[in-house]
């Protein structure tokens, strides 16, 4: 089993990767390989709704986002890890989770059904709840079951060193990884049981001016 954590972060090795790291070495620990992604510090374009990602399986735009659409299908859970900006996700990874899950969706939902993810928050003081709620949208449009922790996946400060003297943020990343393995095994023994995945009907979809 294979978990990818992706680093929403521009900088490699910030307080949102010490977050990521701490969950990675739990999911090591329970024998769940683990990737990390980097996003970097490279433009991403925002998603054009240009809907030619439903004939290719892939974006318009050649970047990041295809990288990570080579390796999803492949993993078994996700979890995708922001700074704070403004009480939002980073603007990286708002374009970044836009286009990789509008393809996602555009092509049939094939890379995230029923695959659990999580998202992680860092930030110095404030703003974590608002860009909580904002990632775990993605993940319950896309029927993905979200891993919650004892409180709210987030870790606080302003450095690397800061974040490593939250001890409660540490121990609900670490509990998040826990949680994150048990699904993972749970999943895989309920498949090995033979037990089906849920029916699924036709999409609907109203639109409410005509």
């Amino acid at each position: 089993m294979k978990v990818l954590l992706v680093n929403g972060s521009p900088h490699a090795e910030g307080c949102t990767y010490t977050a990521l790291m701490e969950i990675s070495a739990v999911l090591n620990t329970e024998k769940i390989e683990t990737e990390l992604f980097q996003l970097g510090t490279r433009p991403l374009v925002g998603c054009t709704a240009c809907k030619r990602c439903a004939g290719t399986g892939r974006c318009v735009f050649s970047d990041r986002v295809n990288d990570f659409l080579n390796l999803a299908s492949d993993a078994d859970g996700f979890i995708f890890g922001s700074p704070v900006h403004y009480a939002a996700a980073s603007g990286a990874i708002t374009s970044f989770m836009d286009r990789v899950f509008y393809a996602d969706m555009q092509t049939g939902r094939t890379s995230f059904y029923l695959k659990p993810a999580a998202a992680v928050l860092s930030a110095r003081r404030a703003g974590t709840t608002a860009a909580f709620d904002q990632l775990n949208k993605y993940f319950t449009l896309s029927e993905m079951p979200v891993i919650s922790s004892q409180y709210w996946n987030m870790v606080h400060g302003a450095t690397p060193e800061d974040v490593k003297q939250d001890l409660e943020g540490l121990q609900t990343m670490r509990t998040l990884g826990r949680n994150m393995a048990w699904f993972l095994k749970c999943k895989a023994a309920g498949e090995k049981a033979g037990v089906a995945l849920p029916q699924k009907e036709d999409r609907i979809a109203t639109n409410f001016i005509r």
